[in-house]
């Protein structure tokens, strides 16, 4: 695979920039996500996370079935006191 391929759409990292983060110390799916902003875009890692993985394999030797996927997290979003406290907010 070239160097140049972009590898997540969102965030336009491309497979270079994911090695480069492998070189520098990520080992995990977390640590390239850290570094480079891969799997931070709006499919959060569904279209980029196994590319990635494959890579960490490549570039370490780690087999794929050990290197544990990406935390996911909610999206987080601003919520009006009122409809926690269910009262309407007018």
């Amino acid at each position: 695979m070239d160097n140049d391929v972009i590898i997540c759409r969102c965030q336009e990292v491309t497979r270079q920039e994911i090695v480069d983060a492998i070189r520098d110390g990520a080992t995990t799916v977390d640590g390239v996500k850290r570094r480079v902003r891969a799997g931070m875009g709006l499919c959060q890692g569904k279209t980029c996370e196994r590319l990635v993985m494959k890579i960490i394999a490549e570039e370490t030797g780690i087999p794929m079935e050990e290197i544990l996927p990406q935390k996911k997290r909610m999206p987080v979003r601003p919520v009006k006191i009122g409809v926690i406290g269910g009262q309407t907010d007018e």
